[in-house]
């Protein structure tokens, strides 16, 4: 994740005395960056609810019914519902990438210039997308806008790495109220410590 000031998120994460013990353990995987928002917005939608293994075997049929292997919105709203779903879409997930491809076109998104708007302002514009919700927004955020200091409360992961790290107690909003009171000391750096505790269960 190019464009992520590690070092000094890392050096700021650290000063958390019951998160520091993980950040030591924890090495951070390698990701590949992903190339821009709107393919990004496709292969979330294509892979959501699935494993990995059958996600990018999905995904890269999906990719495979494009000329250039990029799913250019033109080619993708040209493409029939057969044809979608011969390479493993839902008739659903059909939907609402064909959704995406016509927001972007409609609006003319593949020339925004996504650096002048708050991370709020992106994810109330793209969930204007039937079949686009927030937390998959904030992955776009994180992954391909490099945001630093995103936190996806609702996140299961993200959940589960705070509840074992500050054994909380706490359910539903009440967790998620704690969560967000017990990050606020990790800002700006939200971001990276999102990865560290995607990975707190690789080292239980």
């Amino acid at each position: 994740m190019d464009g992520l000031d590690y070092k000094t998120a890392i050096d700021h994460l650290s000063k958390d005395n019951k998160f520091k013990p993980y950040i030591d353990k924890i090495e951070l995987p390698h990701r590949s960056p992903s190339s821009d928002i709107y393919s990004g917005l496709i292969s979330s939608i294509v892979s959501q609810q699935l494993s990995v293994k059958v996600a990018s075997t999905i995904h890269g049929r999906f990719i495979g019914l494009f000329q250039t292997e990029y799913p250019h919105a033109k080619e993708l709203l040209n493409l029939t519902d057969i044809e979608m779903r011969s390479v493993g879409l839902s008739g659903q997930k059909t939907k609402y990438v064909r959704n995406v491809a016509l927001f972007f076109q409609e609006n003319n998104l593949f020339v925004k210039d996504w650096d002048i708007l708050s991370n709020n302002e992106i994810i109330s514009l793209l969930t204007e997308i039937k079949g686009v919700g927030k937390w998959t927004v904030q992955m776009i955020l994180m992954f391909v806008l490099k945001r630093p200091d995103v936190f996806p409360v609702l996140d299961l992961g993200i959940q589960h790495g705070m509840i074992e790290i500050y054994n909380l107690k706490q359910e539903k909003k009440e967790l998620h109220l704690k969560m967000e009171s017990l990050s606020k000391k990790w800002q700006p750096h939200r971001t990276v410590a999102c990865l560290y505790l995607w990975a707190v269960k690789d080292v239980l």
